[in-house]
């Protein structure tokens, strides 16, 4: 029993998990995201935690300002549900960073990893062209691309595309870079810890986490209490999203710049797969049969569909493709590698939220999405129904998962060196 024990141990919490399952098991949890809450996302955790970061130092102090992210409610107090522990996208992404966090703990892989030099200089480009990319897509890989699919808007489609642009030129940089650049390349280490502190950690971040939720469940003072009585969900979900993607190392980005780099296939193809996951629970979840009890939806048609299908989708999936590539992390991969103890990623991260919040600000404050600057809101069932729609996105990721498996066998995808 003891050995059995320790295989099922190993299993779940030491083995690299395969990607397929792994990209299953996060479309199943991203269905689950979508019944409890809402989609899920990861620009809107940076973000919020920019705008606390940029409260924080003095640079958003005007009122109006303030009021223009949310930050105060209408009667001039500070509003609860842009807090930092209450805001539903940052809750998803502590809940992420956490389940990554305790995955690498659990696996005994948790280290203080410091890059070169040349690396940290690259995260402060990387982080700011990824907040300007998400910004102008409407999401980051996963809000403008993976669940914008996967939700049946037209904007996936219009960051899909400027996503494989902006890893191949990203890719070409990074060959150049290796090819003439030799300056900043020193200076790395690592500082690792006993697996027995890890384990030990991370059965106090097991009860953190529970102890989280239970205090969500159990608010009870104002007008707010039915909103944050649902967060408990929220925040598991989410650490089961982060989990699992560190277990298996499922890194969006890595689907589009594999293929084009050793011909390998492999997270393309996982990646294809849970989006036609997605897409058939969210087309379940939005078409009329799930109700309230109340007659609310469970699910608005509404939710992650973004003005953004237009050249803004394309931009911005482009500069964030590009950014992402630097970094060596999508906006989930860079999540999940803070939780691993990957500093470049901290420092990315860090960036990243501060550029996401001037950018939305700037963005938001001309009213280019509103207004149809950046592109239109597509919301495809509207055009041409579930059925047509739903085909549509299982016929593209089908068509993808296809050229995929031809470049296999003939590299004719291949970027050279």
């Amino acid at each position: 029993m003891g050995g059995k024990i320790k295989e099922l141990y190993n299993n779940l919490c030491k083995k690299e998990w395969d990607p397929m399952t792994t990209g299953i098991i996060v479309a199943l949890f991203s269905i689950l995201m979508m019944a409890w809450w809402r989609p899920w996302g990861a620009v809107g955790a940076v973000r919020n935690w920019g705008d606390w970061i940029l409260y924080a130092v003095g640079i958003y102090s005007n009122p109006d300002t303030l009021e223009a992210l949310g930050f105060l409610d209408w009667g001039g107090d500070p509003n609860l549900q842009k807090s930092f522990w209450y805001n539903s996208g940052s809750v998803i992404g502590i809940g992420f960073v956490g389940g990554a966090f305790l995955s690498a703990l659990l696996g005994g892989q948790f280290a203080l990893r410091f890059p070169p030099l040349r690396e940290w200089v690259k995260a402060i480009i990387a982080g700011i062209l990824m907040g300007i990319g998400a910004t102008f897509a409407g999401g980051c890989n996963v809000g403008g691309m993976y669940n914008a699919l996967g939700n049946l808007s037209a904007h996936g489609f219009a960051m899909w595309f400027g996503l494989i642009f902006g890893v191949l030129f990203g890719l070409w940089l990074l060959y150049k870079e290796m090819e003439h650049i030799t300056w900043g390349s020193g200076g790395a280490k690592t500082i690792d810890f006993p697996v027995q502190v890890q384990v030990v950690l991370g059965i106090v971040v097991i009860g953190a986490f529970i102890w989280g939720a239970y205090q969500y469940a159990n608010y009870d003072g104002d007008e707010l209490t039915d909103y944050i009585n649902s967060l408990p969900g929220v925040l598991l979900i989410a650490v089961g999203l982060g989990y699992t993607m560190q277990r298996g190392r499922w890194c969006m980005v890595q689907g589009f710049r594999e293929p084009h780099m050793t011909g390998n296939g492999t997270m393309a193809k996982s990646v294809a797969l849970s989006i036609c996951i997605v897409a058939i629970g969210a087309a379940v979840l939005k078409y009329e049969v799930p109700v309230r009890a109340e007659g609310e939806a469970v699910l608005a048609p509404i939710n992650y569909v973004r003005g953004t299908f237009g050249w803004g989708g394309v931009f911005g999936g482009f500069v964030f493709g590009l950014g992402a590539m630097l970094a060596g992390g999508c906006g989930t991969g860079t999540l999940w590698r803070v939780g691993e103890g990957q500093l470049k990623l901290w420092m990315a991260m860090i960036v990243f939220a501060i550029s996401s919040s001037l950018t939305s600000l700037w963005v938001q404050g001309n009213e280019w999405e509103a207004n149809g600057v950046l592109g239109k809101y597509v919301y495809l069932p509207d055009v041409m129904g579930y059925g047509w729609s739903l085909a549509l996105v299982l016929f593209s990721m089908a068509v993808w998962y296809v050229v995929v498996i031809w470049n296999e066998d003939s590299n004719k995808l291949i970027l050279p060196m």
